[in-house]
C-alpha cells in the first residue's frame, strides 16, 4: 500500500495527462502551494471547494513527559495546520469500494 505521493510524482501524472513541460507545471505546483500557504497564513482558513478546509490553530505550551523516563519537558506554544475533509471528498473516499 502506497504511504507518500510526492510532488515528482504529481508533476508527471500531470504531464502524462496533458503534455505541458515538467520545468512548466513544477512552477504552477509550487505557486498553487505558495499561495494555499500564505492564505493560511494570512486568513487562518483556506476552503477548497469539493476538497476541504485547512485550518490554522495555535497550541499553546505545555508540559510533556518522556515516556520511557518519565522525565517532564516544556512543549513550546506552535501553530499547526488541521484538515477537515469536504463532504463530497468523504463521499467519493466512501464509495470508491
Amino acid at each position: 500500500m502506497r504511504q507518500n505521493l510526492t510532488k515528482k510524482e504529481i508533476i508527471n501524472s500531470i504531464y502524462m495527462q496533458l503534455g505541458f513541460s515538467k520545468k512548466l507545471i513544477e512552477t504552477v505546483l509550487e505557486d498553487i502551494f505558495e499561495i494555499l500557504l500564505d492564505s493560511i497564513k494570512e486568513e487562518g482558513k483556506v476552503k477548497i471547494s469539493n476538497f476541504g478546509t485547512f485550518i490554522l490553530r495555535h497550541k499553546k505550551s505545555r508540559v510533556g513527559r518522556n515516556p520511557k523516563t518519565k522525565k517532564e519537558t516544556i512543549i513550546s506554544q506552535r501553530n499547526v495546520i488541521l484538515f477537515k475533509p469536504s463532504k463530497y471528498l468523504k463521499n467519493k473516499i466512501n464509495n470508491a469500494n
